[in-house]
């Protein structure tokens, strides 16, 4: 049997389609976060996952990364921000990466979630989420 290309589904702009989104888990960055003196002397990692809600009229036309949002802009953003400079709180750090992310293209919503996975040995977390738009 041989399978019919499905390209022009895509083309179609379905208007069935109710949602989309482009969801990461887990980007681990070492990042200078926390108030107290002793997180100020080192790094520290955190987990950042992001769902990023896209315009669903704008789905795809193509199997072109032109025609949708580069998931490589998504995480190069996360981590330049979790870089730049100290935070003192993961709220700051998770609405500077939910801003960067809705100013991109196509986007009409975000879920912004950061984790201090070594706070506490008992434990697994300490996270904050922060969420805006049509998600």
């Amino acid at each position: 049997m041989i399978a019919k290309n499905t390209s022009s589904i895509a083309s179609q702009n379905n208007p069935n389609i109710g949602k989309r989104s482009v969801i990461m888990t887990e980007i681990e960055v070492m990042c200078s976060i926390g108030l107290h003196d002793f997180e100020k002397q080192a790094k520290q990692r955190v987990l950042i996952d992001l769902e990023v809600a896209l315009d669903p009229a704008k789905e795809p036309s193509s199997d072109n990364v032109d025609d949708t949002l580069d998931y490589d802009m998504i995480r190069e953003g996360v981590i330049a921000i979790a870089s730049d400079r100290h935070h003192d709180l993961q709220e700051t750090l998770a609405r500077r990466i939910l801003d960067c992310i809705l100013a991109m293209k196509d986007v009409v919503g975000v879920i912004v979630m950061t984790s201090k996975p070594d706070v506490y040995p008992d434990c697994r977390s300490v996270s904050y989420r922060i969420a805006a738009g049509d998600i």
